[in-house]
């Protein structure tokens, strides 16, 4: 009984230091993910002359200032970026939506004959591409450069968010089907009555990969959309921020004039202009958290 207590002991040690370690690394691991965030945002809201005297870590603003959210609520090119970025989101994400269902749901039937083939035809091109050149002259091809819809089209299916979503689907009693078939029922009525009520964590995790793809997409408007700067989206005017010095200096301009704190008032403008665009998606997230686990869950454990 000794010698058993005395296992029991050591045992329960081991238990606890090594959740004391994991809970260690965990949070280690949170601050380091989390804080590059927490630093664009205190920069964004610091004063320019504070913010330009502070070096290394930040744990909280430098002064407080509102002016580089005033300066990009005040830009024009912010509001058409998100109103385009919208419209993206929405119908893009829609249009993603429509055909990795109606692609996963074929493919998950048992009774459909090609469907062997058509998987292996899938899986194919989720490692073999035509490459961006190829790729370009098929979207001019099909006259969509320029267009909405070069930001829509192109990029519509991703061939592992349908994989995930058939297993979800497949999941589904088969006894369910056939049931519905005595009744009279079609694949059409199966699949809005049956399949997508009883797949609403998978349909929500990856309808969020696509929202979230749609609002960080911002190569394709630059190949597509060369000649129409009206249809850039929201991360396009970002990066123009960023990386050029037009839009920053028409900001600086309507905001400052040629005031002395204009060199440090446009890294303040960076910072606020990443936070502007950043904020909106990650709102989205604590609504769909409760399904995002689940759906992953449903693709990684049956295959």
């Amino acid at each position: 009984m000794k010698e058993e207590n005395e296992k029991r002991m050591i045992i329960g040690t081991g238990e606890k230091i090594f959740l004391v370690v994991n809970n260690l690394i965990m949070v280690f691991l949170m601050v380091i993910t989390l804080y590059p965030l927490l630093y664009v945002l205190f920069c964004s809201l610091s004063d320019p002359i504070e913010l330009g005297k502070v070096s290394g870590l930040m744990i909280k603003p430098a002064g407080f200032s509102l002016r580089g959210y005033k300066a990009v609520l005040n830009s024009d090119n912010i509001w058409l970026g998100f109103r385009n970025t919208i419209f993206y989101v929405i119908v893009g994400t829609s249009c993603s939506m429509a055909i990795t269902i109606i692609g996963a749901y074929a493919i998950a039937k048992k009774n459909f004959m090609l469907r062997k083939p058509v998987m292996l035809f899938i899986i194919f091109t989720m490692y073999f591409g035509g490459g961006m050149i190829p790729t370009f002259l098929v979207v001019q091809g099909l006259h969509l450069t320029n267009t909405v819809w070069a930001m829509i089209v192109p990029g519509m299916l991703s061939v592992y968010n349908m994989i995930v979503l058939r297993t979800s689907f497949q999941s589904v009693p088969e006894s369910l089907y056939e049931s519905a078939a005595l009744d009279g029922a079609n694949d059409f009525t199966m699949l809005t009555k049956i399949t997508l009520p009883l797949s609403k964590a998978a349909l929500a995790t990856i309808t969020l990969f696509y929202a979230v793809g749609k609002w960080g997409e911002w190569y394709p408007a630059l190949v597509y959309l060369q000649k129409r700067r009206d249809l850039y989206p929201l991360q396009m005017f970002l990066r123009e921020l960023l990386v050029k010095q037009e839009d920053m200096e028409t900001l600086l301009a309507n905001n400052v004039g040629q005031d002395a704190e204009a060199y440090l008032l446009k890294e303040i403008i960076k910072y606020a202009t990443i936070i502007v665009t950043t904020v909106p998606i990650l709102v989205v997230y604590p609504f769909l958290q409760k399904y995002f686990v689940k759906g992953v869950l449903v693709g990684s454990v049956k295959g």
